[in-house]
């Protein structure tokens, strides 16, 4: 993708137009913001863990991450110029298993799953593209000419977590199917064996969803942006380099609510 750049305010030229270039760029054609509150997701534990979660009298999410998200783009049929973009996140959990009031927990890891799917209008093309770095071999590469779609995810909320009898009439999954990928972070396998207790956690999501294709446009050149800064020596002295390093005023001080709420 191409960057356009701005010109160091002492470069050469730096306020003199010279010409206009031809350069390929993203350009994001839709986007969305989302606020998703994903309510009593089940956590799935390996054949190694969940006799853990069986025996617990109680359990606490300890922490949370995303592992990875699949991003899937398909054409919206009738609807020409909209595509819907199936997402699907994969977490890793950490739980803390309490199975005696005078026993520290244990901390396991298990993973639990969200899906959704937004449309987007992503514009449309009829070529199909071949780059250079194209593999000669491969004849199954798909080289449709779609949108590409991106998903920025600021790190989740963890609102709630709870351990619960496992019951059939909760409609309760007992067996989850992961990527091999997921599985291999893991000890063990996720067999689908019925559990006695499940895990359900409930989180906070942040996301902004866009559709963008490489699209040709016309942009001013002013110069070439030739840095300007020159390197500067550090020495090899540790105290000389912690000498230069500011006072953290702010991390002693907690911030009045004037200033939380210019942040």
């Amino acid at each position: 993708m191409a960057e356009q750049r701005n010109a160091p305010v002492n470069a050469t030229g730096a306020n003199c137009f010279k010409e206009a270039v031809c350069i390929d760029a993203g350009r994001i054609f839709d986007s969305c913001t989302d606020k998703d509150c994903l309510s009593d997701l089940q956590v799935f534990f390996t054949d190694r863990t969940q006799p853990v979660i069986d025996n617990a009298i109680s359990a606490k999410v300890k922490d949370l991450d995303i592992i990875t998200v699949f991003l899937d783009v398909e054409p919206v049929p009738f609807n020409k110029g909209f595509y819907s973009v199936d997402i699907t996140f994969f977490f890793k959990v950490s739980v803390a298993a309490y199975t005696s009031p005078v026993i520290p927990p244990a901390i396991i890891h298990g993973v639990a799953a969200f899906s959704k799917k937004v449309i987007l209008y992503g514009s449309d093309g009829n070529v199909k593209v071949y780059t250079s770095t194209d593999s000669r071999t491969n004849l199954e590469r798909d080289n449709r000419d779609m949108p590409k779609a991106s998903i920025s995810v600021v790190d989740p909320m963890v609102l709630d977590s709870k351990l619960v009898e496992y019951c059939p009439g909760r409609a309760l999954d007992c067996g989850i199917s992961l990527p091999s990928c997921i599985c291999g972070q893991f000890d063990g396998d996720f067999t689908g064996s019925q559990p006695k207790k499940v895990v359900l956690v409930s989180i906070g999501l942040f996301t902004i969803v866009q559709l963008e294709r490489n699209v040709q446009m016309m942009v001013p050149v002013y110069d070439y942006a030739v840095p300007d800064k020159e390197s500067t020596n550090t020495t090899d002295d540790p105290c000389e380099v912690f000498k230069k390093i500011k006072f953290p005023v702010n991390q002693f001080f907690p911030p009045k609510l004037a200033e939380n709420n210019q942040l």
